[in-house]
């Protein structure tokens, strides 16, 4: 059906021609954009094929009648791509998207996609029109911006053209202000009297004076589909006086009573073959054969073409067909009106037709549409795994929102489609009521394949239980249920064989994530690689890349960033050669990237990654990642000094932190309660602390330490304050808490970082007891941060070295080493050090 959509209607030899539009949409000769807009039945495809029937020799042109489907981004690609491939070329383009591997595009690949088919249209030597048909179908933001995309960045060769109901969502002012826009709208398409006169005689064949063909134009407003109905009524009737008469001056509903007289004009057989199929978003003679009982729908399609009855054809051989949109509306109300019972079965053929052709979208559109809801759920049942191996997401939430819940409960698999949706939905208590359905279901309807059935079909039916297990442990690790999470999981792994590549993915998957929650991160990063080791051994490639984001995270704890890096670079390099490039978490990986960049130190390469993140868009990042590129960019302001940035940047993350399935191992109130230290702002690390109650955690789990630790630093800051030593040995307290737990899960950068503060403690300790020996004064002494400077100058470490060990700028390193010298009255690295000696410091 591809074919159909980007076939450019022929206009009829006995269309009326009006110069008056065609050569407008000429000028200027190469506009940016022409835009027809106007409400149904004004003649806006016919213009535009009329116009680019007209136009010089030689101009490339590529057709795309849009429907519903096309807000489906990737499918939109897809058909554009075909469209203007009759052009010639393009083939990086078909590349780039076949990259996507049945995926969502995302941003990325989509300004990927798009780029490349500017570039072939530049190189492409002959005037180029794309002809975009029926826009005001188009809803989906992300298609209305790849259309916005391809309108600011054609070449000056090339023009799109677009046919819509209603203004698209495009720079019109901005287009108009540059002379680079022609709009043609319902006051220019309305015929005027001569044109009128000429239609009801050239293409409708009538023997009409001018005052009766000026009349008809007076009463339908010069509106096209009204004269053309009000010619085919002309057409059967022997009293054109009285017709006119009544016509242009009592009938308040015209299109009611035309299609009515048109319809009555008609022999019985045509008005019923014209009702039925009107169920029908497109006609071809085997279709409409399936739907009527006839056997010569073909001949009859090709009758109603000739008489001029609203059939519009949709390809060269005059095989595929569709009714004028408002004549088949009007058409489906008097079906509805008249044989109401008649409805649910032209339906259900529909229906056969198209999954007899494994046309399955169209197959359940046509069931729900007909009511039956049981066969839409058989129909539903039957295209899952390709529908979810696709990725159609979008396609999976509509179908399980459209059938009752009475008859997911019958089905095991559409029971767990609807638990899917409901943790998609962020409502994770919510699935376990339809993951009990799926196993009554599959006790009382067990599902058995098809004859023939696919491979997919197949392991989908054989990991059923596996997948029950996985979406309880998805459930729990989204409720932060971390032991549940690994039982749960567990569970589906034991009920997995060798060859269930993707559902022990999910299974080693969860469990991976459960130990990350549990803080045992050597069994974590154990784990987490095997799942997604097996997701690409199923060949979902876009998932095992995007489980980098986790898995680098949990090397990030295990104190190895080296690794970390490494595995984020990898992932890079692989998107970066078309194997991934359509990730949804691709702005994610940039994100991680940045995170370990700026641990080692490598401020300004973090920046580009954050950056670069940031310009591939929200689509190439997870809703519940996006608040990462905040926090990120909030250590890197901190790393330059710029505090307030840097709380500003977390306040900003907090707000977009959606639950997720990675634990929270670092706590945004946590985070910003540091800086608030650093900034010497105690009262609010101490309202912090108050707040989450922080101090009244006596036995730390892996997810209070990251808080635990901050309190740590806020009683160190509180002993350099008041001097009070209670202070003081609680926070050495803490650490000695924190570090059997930490040792026994393998999180050396906890580790490091309990090392560190302890180191601090004794310092600021030794520290307090020179100072009464005639040390510098409490006013003098070193802050935490200084201490840990002058305890690096002692090291054979170079400045820069020092400032990505303590994830600071050059700069701000020489600030700080600038304090000390002034505090301990010295002028060299050498003689600090000396001098931090002889104060029992180092």
């Amino acid at each position: 059906m591809l074919g159909t959509k980007i076939h450019r209607p022929v206009p009829r030899r006995d269309l009326v021609h009006r110069p008056r539009l065609t050569d407008l949409l000429g000028r200027p000769q190469h506009p940016r954009l022409v835009l027809v807009a106007a409400p149904a039945g004004f003649g806006k495809t016919t213009l535009l094929t009329q116009w680019l029937g007209s136009t010089t020799t030689g101009t490339a042109v590529a057709w795309l009648s849009l429907d519903e489907g096309d807000n489906d981004p990737r499918r939109f690609l897809e058909h554009l791509l075909a469209a203007i491939s009759v052009i010639g070329g393009f083939t990086e383009a078909t590349d780039l998207l076949a990259s996507a591997n049945h995926g969502p595009p995302g941003h990325a690949l989509t300004d990927l996609v798009l780029t490349s088919i500017v570039n072939d249209l530049d190189t492409h030597p002959a005037d180029t029109v794309i002809a975009l048909d029926d826009y005001h179908v188009i809803t989906d933001p992300d298609v209305q911006r790849s259309v916005a995309f391809l309108l600011e960045h054609v070449p000056r060769h090339a023009t799109l053209a677009i046919a819509t109901r209603a203004d698209p969502n495009l720079p019109l002012p901005r287009l108009r202000a540059r002379r680079e826009l022609v709009e043609i709208r319902a006051a220019e398409l309305r015929f005027t009297p001569d044109e009128a006169t000429a239609f009801l005689a050239d293409a409708m064949q009538l023997d009409l004076t001018d005052d009766q063909a000026t009349a008809l134009a007076t009463r339908t407003e010069g509106w096209p589909a009204g004269l053309q109905l009000a010619g085919l009524s002309l057409r059967g009737t022997s009293d054109t006086v009285r017709f006119v008469a009544d016509f242009a001056g009592t009938h308040r509903f015209v299109l009611d009573y035309l299609v009515e007289e048109v319809l009555g004009h008609q022999p019985e057989a045509v008005r019923r073959f014209l009702l039925d199929t009107s169920v029908l978003d497109e006609l071809t003679g085997d279709l409409c054969d399936a739907v009527t009982g006839r056997d010569d729908s073909a001949a009859v399609l090709e009758s109603l073409e000739r008489d001029n009855l609203f059939v519009v054809p949709l390809d060269d051989q005059r095989q595929w067909y569709r009714y004028h949109h408002l004549f088949a509306d009007a058409l489906r109300a008097r079906l509805a009106a008249q044989d109401p019972a008649r409805v649910p079965a032209l339906h259900r053929s529909a229906s056969d037709w198209y999954a007899a052709r494994s046309r399955s979208e169209d197959a359940v559109r046509h069931a729900l549409a007909g009511n039956d809801p049981g066969h839409a759920a058989y129909l539903v049942e039957q295209a899952l795994p390709d529908v979810r191996r696709e990725r159609r997401d979008v396609l999976l939430r509509q179908w399980s929102a459209a059938l009752p819940d009475n008859v997911i409960r019958d089905s095991a698999l559409l029971s767990i489609c609807r638990a899917w949706t409901r943790l998609i939905a962020g409502d994770p208590d919510g699935v376990e009521a339809w993951l009990e359905d799926a196993e009554r279901a599959m006790v009382t309807h067990p599902p058995t394949p098809e004859p023939g059935a696919s491979v997919a079909t197949l392991e989908e039916l054989r990991t059923l239980p596996a997948t029950i297990a996985i979406y309880r442990a998805s459930a729990a690790q989204a409720r932060g249920d971390a032991a549940a999470t690994t039982r749960h999981a567990r569970t589906a792994l034991d009920l997995t064989g060798p060859e269930d590549h993707m559902a022990r993915g999910g299974a080693l998957g969860f469990l991976g994530l459960g130990a990350w929650a549990r803080g045992d991160l050597a069994e974590a990063v154990t784990t987490f690689s095997q799942a997604l080791q097996s997701l690409a051994a199923a060949g979902d490639v876009s998932d095992a890349l995007g489980g980098t984001v986790g898995l680098g995270s949990m090397w990030q704890a295990r104190g190895r960033p080296d690794e970390a890096r490494r595995l984020f670079e990898r992932a890079l390099d692989t998107a970066g050669q078309g194997r991934g490039a359509a990730l949804a978490t691709l702005g994610d990986l940039h994100v991680g990237l940045a995170s370990v960049l700026v641990e080692q130190g490598e401020l300004d390469a973090a920046a580009e990654h954050l950056t670069t993140a940031t310009s591939l868009g929200e689509s190439a990042s997870l809703p519940e990642n996006r608040f990462r590129w905040c926090a990120v960019s909030s250590d890197v302001h901190r790393a330059h000094g710029e505090l307030d940035a840097a709380v500003d940047l977390l306040d900003r993350a907090e707000e977009l932190r959606l639950p997720g399935y990675y634990p929270d191992v670092r706590p945004i109130p946590a985070a910003r309660a540091r800086l608030h230290l650093e900034q010497g702002r105690l009262d609010d690390a101490r309202a912090w602390a108050r707040d989450v109650a922080v101090a009244e955690v006596e036995h730390p789990g892996h997810l209070d330490e990251y808080a635990q630790l901050t309190l740590v630093r806020l009683l160190l800051a509180e002993h350099e304050s008041d001097g009070n030593p209670t202070h003081m040995a609680e926070a050495l307290r803490r650490l000695d808490a924190l570090e059997p737990d930490a040792t026994r899960g393998g999180r050396d950068a906890t580790l490091t970082d309990i090392a560190r503060l302890r180191e601090a403690a004794r310092g600021r300790t030794a520290y307090a007891t020179a100072g009464t020996a005639g040390a510098p004064t409490a006013s003098d002494a070193l802050s935490g941060r200084e201490l840990d400077v002058l305890r690096l100058l002692a090291t054979a470490l170079s400045g820069p070295e020092i400032a990505r060990e303590l994830f600071v700028s050059v700069n701000t390193l020489r600030t700080h080493t600038k304090h000390i010298f002034t505090k301990l009255d010295v002028t060299t690295r050498r003689t600090a050090v000396e001098r931090g000696q002889e104060l029992g410091l180092l």
